[in-house]
């Protein structure tokens, strides 16, 4: 692959997994939401905003550490991905949830920038998964969870 291909490349994953592209970013998603909106669950719904961002935040972790390290052990499917309904949620919780979520974001474009980082080979200690696809996992996860987030705050009436 050309060097200004794969710069190209890794440019539009990093654009798709900050922005969305076509869908509300995290940052607009998650911005100005009252606390006591983050935990309420609404009628007929399984989730608050606060355990959809968590979710976020735990999958993505999961994502990462499965590219990085051949060693990594996933959470268990479901219980592990998510956590437990909670009456609130503090102002640091909150912040530190995002943050995680920023950092992790941040590694794995560090691995999508270093290249040595070998886009399209199937993992060593995967099934068949690559870098590549794991990129457009993030994405496509955290919009489809993003766009959850938004139908709460609607409900909530507390989005534009």
């Amino acid at each position: 692959m050309q060097a200004n291909e794969r710069k190209t490349i890794v440019s539009e994953l990093i654009t798709l997994i900050e922005t969305g592209n076509a869908h509300v970013s995290l940052d607009e998603t998650i911005n100005d939401i009252p606390a006591d909106f983050r935990t309420v669950i609404p009628e007929n719904l399984p989730y608050s905003i606060w355990q959809l961002l968590e979710h976020i935040r735990i999958t993505q972790w999961d994502i990462v550490e499965f590219c990085l390290s051949p060693d990594h052990k996933s959470p268990k499917w479901p219980d592990e991905y998510w956590p437990e309904k909670t009456d609130s949620i503090s102002d640091e919780k909150w912040e530190e949830t995002l943050e995680q979520i920023k950092k992790d974001r941040n590694r794995f474009f560090d691995l999508l920038n270093n290249c040595k980082t070998d886009l399209y080979s199937p993992l060593p200690h995967g099934d068949g998964q690559n870098i590549f696809r794991e990129a457009l996992l993030i994405a496509d996860h955290t919009s489809y969870h993003l766009g959850e987030i938004l139908v709460l705050r609607r409900l909530q009436k507390c989005w534009k």
